[in-house]
């Protein structure tokens, strides 16, 4: 893999819109991608801590999470480097600033993120529905 993490930096900001709306536009094809925006990562990491995966000096990931709650937010990895261990870099990195238990929402149809999650030892404790869709709350003790 080679990426490294680090603190989010507003330099950042526009290669990670570009990575949010590709990620999702893949991932969520449930969902109607016309109503995808590159400002909806500005409003949606707002006040939340972010951390990012950098593979050449280029954004290929991140991970936001609302500190209070110990509740991951968003995990995202550019659709070219999944499969590649970012994902796992990230959350890793995560975990090690929040700690246990820790708390994400998964959406039920996005059945690849799910299935990370549940390799990495993450339980489903409740269910629920959003705008997006219904969704499982996943913990780690």
């Amino acid at each position: 893999m080679g990426c490294i993490i680090t603190e989010y930096a507003p330099h950042h900001t526009e290669p990670l819109r570009q990575l949010y709306l590709a990620a999702r536009q893949q991932a969520f094809t449930w969902l109607d991608s016309a109503q995808f925006a590159l400002a909806d990562f500005d409003t949606v990491t707002q006040g939340e801590t972010i951390l990012v995966a950098l593979l050449q000096d280029q954004p290929v990931g991140f991970i936001a999470w609302w500190p209070p709650d110990n509740f991951i937010h968003f995990l995202f990895v550019a659709p070219a480097q999944a499969g590649s261990g970012v994902g796992k870099a990230l959350l890793q990195a995560c975990l090690a600033q929040i700690g246990r238990p820790a708390t994400l929402k998964c959406l039920q149809q996005n059945s690849s993120a799910l299935g990370f999650y549940q390799h990495l030892g993450w339980t489903i404790q409740d269910v629920g529905t959003s705008s997006e869709g219904p969704y499982y709350l996943l913990r780690l003790l």
